[in-house]
């Protein structure tokens, strides 16, 4: 009850307290700091108390499972332990497993040999440890991806960097979950795997389609059956010699594809992703609108067409604009251009290739190099690895140095691979580009252009001669001209 003041005396005001405010991000949550991460320690027991009954399951599980996929650090301990005890060949039983932890200074951290017995006896059959590692296994996944999540969302906040170096950057943390989560042996045998060899082999012998993506070029399909996923295919030369060309005319194989005397294949196309460091899309269009129109590249420029020019342009327009091809110009660094990769291929898993011009002009990101060449090493590596993850084609084009105008011989070579030797070593095939009248204007082979296979891991190199038609920013067969 509140007592009341006599009259006349003045009133007693409680002090005023200035309101606090707190914003969401302010509030404590309650409920945030109660949760436990995910674990299942019974599973954990039965792991560890199968392992220690049957020797099979020491195999079984160690497939399966790391040692810090066990939630309670103790259970590592003896995981481990009872790993080092299998690889000498020893026993593992609780006598010996707590034999080698008193050894190692460890016994009475794991609760000492009474708890040793408590596993054996918490296992209901041994012959279900590959199921309680699997459940051991998903509980780890579920803490790391708790743990990647937590991150994703400080880089977030944080905002450091560019917006594409930032998503790739959180794309590899949740791929660093998942990486590895199925520990079973990888290793397979001939009779696992011999069906699907013989299956390319009978293809290949019946001969027809390719088995991999077509370049457009006879003779260079024959060499190489197509250019298989997983390869890293560098297109390199000096400049001017028409690298851009040449991936221009892969990129219109690969979704416009022509049948015989370059008729177009109605609604055959696979789709292919172009990324151009060096021109602008508006460039690249009016090249491939060039080489499928027929039309000379300076008219469509200089916007001189006549009439039949115009009609042919068109066809050509709505046949391109039909075309499968991705083009991007805003991808810079080597962190843009493998999450835009991956993000595309995610939209369209039947991506073909993918056209990247040019190496030179990558830049590597966050990630600091002592040299340029250590960096082209870094970006040649990283695109290599990209190319068996995305298991499709990559098409590298280089820069060479100086060494061709140095020689006598102008022809180039494998060694002339700009700023770094890694790009040659990474690459599952390297195709120089050589035109003679580039160097000697009256030349008795002008208007020919040598691709020059230099390198190639999975068949014989050679040298096939292909005509020029700069004038319509394209190449074709010699028996096309």
């Amino acid at each position: 009850m509140t007592s009341v003041p006599p009259p006349g005396l003045p009133v007693e005001e409680e002090p005023y307290i200035e309101p606090t405010f707190r914003s969401a991000r302010q509030q404590p949550d309650r409920q945030a700091f109660e949760r436990v991460p995910p674990q299942d320690l019974d599973a954990e027991q039965s792991v560890l108390g199968s392992m220690v009954l049957s020797k099979n399951a020491i195999t079984e599980v160690s497939n399966l499972l790391a040692a810090d996929d066990f939630y309670r650090p103790v259970h590592q301990v003896i995981y481990r332990a009872i790993l080092d005890l299998a690889a000498k060949g020893d026993p593992v039983d609780p006598l010996t497993l707590g034999d080698a932890l008193q050894k190692s200074g460890e016994l009475a951290r794991v609760g000492g040999a009474s708890y040793l017995h408590t596993l054996v006896q918490s296992v209901p059959t041994a012959a279900n440890a590959e199921h309680y590692a699997e459940i051991v296994r998903e509980r780890a996944v579920l803490r790391r991806l708790v743990a990647a999540g937590t991150k994703i969302v400080q880089m977030g906040y944080e905002g450091v960097g560019e917006l594409d170096e930032i998503t790739a950057a959180a794309a590899a943390e949740i791929g660093a979950v998942t990486e590895g989560r199925d520990r079973k042996d990888d290793f397979l045998t001939p009779s696992e795997t011999l069906e699907g060899t013989l299956d390319m082999i009978q293809a290949a012998e019946k001969g027809g389609e390719l088995s991999g993506v077509p370049t457009g070029f006879t003779d260079l399909d024959s060499l190489t059956n197509g250019l298989q996923p997983g390869q890293v295919i560098v297109v390199a030369a000096r400049p001017a010699m028409g690298k851009s060309t040449l991936a221009m005319d892969f990129a219109r194989a690969c979704t416009m594809p022509r049948g015989k005397n370059r008729q177009p294949i109605p609604g055959a196309g696979r789709p292919a992703a172009f990324i151009t460091l060096e021109m602008s899309i508006d460039e690249l269009n009016m090249r491939c609108l060039s080489a499928e129109g027929d039309v000379a590249l300076h008219h469509i420029r200089s916007g001189t067409l006549d009439e039949a020019g115009w009609g042919r342009l068109a066809v050509a327009a709505k046949r391109y604009s039909e075309a499968p091809l991705h083009i991007n110009e805003s991808a810079r660094s080597l962190a843009e251009i493998q999450a835009k990769c991956r993000r595309l291929k995610t939209r369209i898993p039947d991506l073909a290739e993918i056209i990247i011009d040019y190496a030179q002009l990558i830049e590597s990101g966050g990630k600091r190099h002592d040299n340029r060449e250590q960096e082209v090493s870094h970006i040649s590596r990283s695109l290599k690895l990209l190319a068996k993850e995305l298991h499709l084609p990559i098409i590298l084009l280089s820069q060479l140095n100086r060494g061709p105008e140095m020689r006598s011989d102008k022809r180039p070579q494998v060694s002339d691979l700009r700023e770094s030797g890694s790009i040659e070593q990474d690459a599952d095939m390297v195709i120089l580009l050589y035109r003679d009248d580039a160097y000697e204007k009256d030349s008795p082979r002008a208007g020919e252009v040598d691709i020059i296979v230099g390198k190639h891991r999975n068949g014989p190199t050679a040298t096939i001669t292909v005509a020029q038609q700069l004038y319509m920013s394209r190449f074709v067969d010699m028996a096309n001209t």
